[in-house]
């Protein structure tokens, strides 16, 4: 997963963990052994990979900005 989520630093992104209620969204900025540093708001928060499911782009419209509305 660490080298997976590798591909995703300095990309927008949605971070799915285990339980569904918890989805993370920011910019990747870091990857290490353990854990994700995503960056929200100036705000910088560490996300422990053994928890995470899923990553993927934040979706974009036809016109390139992002979707408003996430459904998943």
């Amino acid at each position: 997963m660490k080298e997976l989520a590798k591909r995703f630093i300095n990309k927008e992104c949605l971070i799915y963990a285990f339980d569904s209620s918890h989805q993370f969204e920011g910019i990747v900025k870091e990857v290490t052994d353990g854990a994700i540093l995503i960056e929200k708001a100036g705000a910088v928060e560490a996300i422990n990979l053994d928890f995470v499911i899923r990553i993927r782009e934040y979706p974009k419209n036809k016109k390139g900005k992002k979707k408003s509305v996430v459904l998943d």
